[in-house]
């Protein structure tokens, strides 16, 4: 499994590379190793952030294999979804940071990844997609809730009723990626994001990724009670201390993550 995805911690990041080429597509056992890979790097309180990238030069990631899906069994197919969504929503709960260099051609299940990433740096030469409905199919690792969430429903639906591909100057205009850099500098870019986090309070930036994500599912006012009592959760930790202290004293903070 290990060779499928390979992990290598640099410091409080993680980077995670896709390595199944030609096209870096996902199969049962690779699903099965991210979850066991973010699950790991959950308990490991000196990571902070991951990096997700394919190996090569022209995938991110193709998504799944079509040849699963060849003889219609629906065994496969239902086991394989629930693959693919325990995998994608294990990253999307990712206790840090999680961005995507999109170096290459992200399709199908390939931009469903980059989608559970909080996210995207897009290589110039880079093309999205979800044309899983040309094949009879739908996306489902959380392609349509995501997509959706990210650049609207009527760009959502024109992606996957039309089956539009996207360029990545298209998908930073619509918001689908953060940024765009030139081909093969994707990589360099995420990681110089991961070390922005490290600047901040890791406590602090957990707190506030749940809180972003909770908006998705829970009402307004839900979400300013749960603000307020998140904010008081932080006088627990250290590194709430070690922050206010720094900045008074200043100096640069030393974070422990606890």
């Amino acid at each position: 499994m290990s060779e499928l995805i390979r992990v290598e911690k640099r410091g409080h990041v993680a980077l995670l590379t896709m390595n199944n080429p030609p096209a870096n597509t996902w199969t049962a056992d690779s699903l099965k190793a991210l979850v066991q890979i973010v699950e790991e790097l959950n308990a490991d309180r000196d990571i902070w952030s991951l990096v997700l990238t394919g190996e090569g030069e022209k995938f991110f990631s193709a998504g799944a294999d079509l040849k699963l899906f060849a003889d219609g069994d629906r065994s496969v197919a239902r086991d394989m979804a629930r693959l693919f969504g325990e995998a994608f929503e294990t990253l999307s709960r990712f206790r840090g940071v999680s961005i995507a260099a999109i170096n290459g051609f992200a399709m199908g299940g390939g931009l469903e990844v980059a989608l559970a990433c909080d996210l995207r740096v897009a290589e110039a030469q880079a093309q999205m997609a979800l044309p899983e409905a040309k094949v009879g199919l739908l996306p489902c690792a959380g392609g349509t809730q995501n997509l959706t969430w990210l650049v609207g429903e009527g760009w959502a639906k024109k992606m996957i009723l039309c089956g539009e591909r996207l360029k990545a100057d298209k998908a930073l205009e619509i918001g689908l990626v953060e940024e765009v850099v030139e081909q093969g500098h994707s990589l360099e870019r995420a990681l110089q994001l991961a070390e922005q986090v490290g600047e901040q309070s890791p406590s602090a930036v957990a707190a506030c990724k749940t809180l972003i994500q909770s908006g998705r599912s829970r009402p307004l006012d839900q979400g300013y009670i749960m603000e307020r009592e998140l904010f008081v959760d932080l006088f627990h930790t250290e590194d709430q201390r070690e922050g206010v202290n720094a900045f008074l004293e200043k100096r640069k903070a030393e974070w422990k993550n606890r």
